[in-house]
């Protein structure tokens, strides 16, 4: 249910737990607010893979004379290592190029980050901001910010394949 909510929503939300409460924007509110929009295709996609894992496998890994947490652990996670990472990645994806629930919470710095507590700068709300400037430089820049946003996300997907891959021939 919580995967069809609209960013702008969980921004509301998480301005109304942490920013009311604390009385300041913080990119621990930021944090508050990307981590609700992650968390339902986390847990879909990782429910999803641990479900792909046949019962055979886990049963002959009992066989074989495995307890439960080995075969949780060494069986059914490392088969479903992929579906997990792909979920991540899902999650890690959409939070990187939301800008609402940020200004709603973590509102936005012209300046270096300086504390968890602070108003801190974010590469979304960057790009939105400087998207709609007249001046034809900040537009440049928010072309150039959007580029290096998606090959960051491409980056990751790209590593996080390489680990997931090696870590499967491994074993």
């Amino acid at each position: 249910m919580l995967s069809g909510v609209p960013s702008i929503v969980v921004g509301v939300f998480a301005y109304g737990v942490i920013v009311l409460t604390t009385k300041s924007f913080s990119a621990i509110a930021g944090s508050f607010a990307l981590a609700v929009l992650m968390l339902p295709v986390v847990v879909l996609s990782t429910e999803g893979a641990l479900n792909l894992v046949s019962n055979s496998q886990r049963l002959a890994s009992a066989a074989l004379g495995s307890s439960r947490f080995q075969t949780t652990w060494r069986v059914v996670l490392l088969s479903a290592l992929p579906g997990i990472t792909t979920g991540v990645l899902l999650a890690v994806a959409r939070a990187a190029g939301e800008t609402a629930p940020l200004i709603f919470t973590a509102l936005f710095s012209q300046n270096w980050f300086s504390g968890l507590q602070n108003p801190t700068p974010s590469m979304s709300v960057l790009i939105y901001n400087y998207a709609n400037s007249p001046y034809v430089e900040q537009t440049s820049l928010a072309w150039t910010a959007s580029v290096v946003l998606v090959l960051m996300i491409l980056l990751i997907n790209i590593l996080s394949r390489l680990v997931t891959r090696n870590r499967l021939d491994i074993q």
